[in-house]
């Protein structure tokens, strides 16, 4: 995963760096695995020590995840039963660090899809009309950050940086702290709610960060939730 050898070579991350790292069925990573991956998404950087010299590759990736609820598959089914006994979830969700969710900025659970929607004939927005939106967003934060090296994206902001731009209102920190508590959040993540409602923001077209679009990033930490996994 991160390289190595008498001479270090570049691993899966350095080769990702301006790409997407995806990982499938995370928990059957071993813990020590996914425990490197906390700097290189933390500093977009990977280092590697030997003896006599160290080695910085790049790292700079989007790392898409997925895993299921359960060993069984079934945790939290509307139809079927999951066969999973009493602390096996939370034992299979656990190989997977705090600190590393805390780095993820979307936490999303996507529940089957019935026959009846997917025969529907209604149709959604266009993948056309979601490409616009992206393209003004990326170029709205090219803007915003174009004054700053090696920053492009709400994602690289440092905290200074972020303390000046992704500024909510009252309404959203009373709104941010009751989140905070409730879900036990970390530093970390409080940072990262704030990039991704900026992100949501953007998106809109918002100069403004708006108590909706805070929401919407908070609702994104559910694996944060305490009991979503019984």
């Amino acid at each position: 995963m991160v390289g190595g050898g008498g001479f270090p070579q570049p691993g899966e991350i350095s080769l990702a760096h301006n790409g997407v790292l995806f990982l499938d069925e995370l928990p059957e990573f071993k813990r020590t695995v996914l425990e490197v991956l906390r700097q290189p998404l933390e500093d977009r950087r990977i280092s590697i020590s030997r003896a006599k010299f160290t080695v910085d590759y790049p790292a700079s990736f989007m790392l898409v995840a997925s895993m299921n609820p359960c060993p069984c598959g079934y945790y939290n089914h509307p139809e079927k039963e999951c066969v999973c006994s009493p602390g096996v979830v939370q034992k299979y969700l656990s190989k997977i660090s705090g600190p590393l969710l805390d780095r993820i900025d979307l936490h999303v659970e996507v529940t089957p899809v019935s026959f009846g929607k997917l025969s529907e004939k209604s149709l959604g927005e266009s993948s056309n009309k979601i490409r616009e939106r992206v393209i003004l967003a990326r170029t709205i934060q090219e803007k915003r950050y174009s004054e700053k090296q090696d920053v492009h994206s709400n994602a690289q902001i440092s905290s200074k940086t972020l303390k000046q731009t992704c500024v909510i209102d009252q309404e959203g920190v009373v709104l941010l702290k009751k989140a905070m508590e409730k879900l036990g959040l970390s530093a970390i993540a409080y940072d990262r709610i704030l990039k991704v409602a900026r992100t949501i923001a953007d998106l809109e077209n918002e100069p403004k960060i708006k108590v909706n679009h805070l929401a919407e990033a908070i609702q994104y930490r559910s694996l944060d939730r305490e009991g979503w996994a019984g």
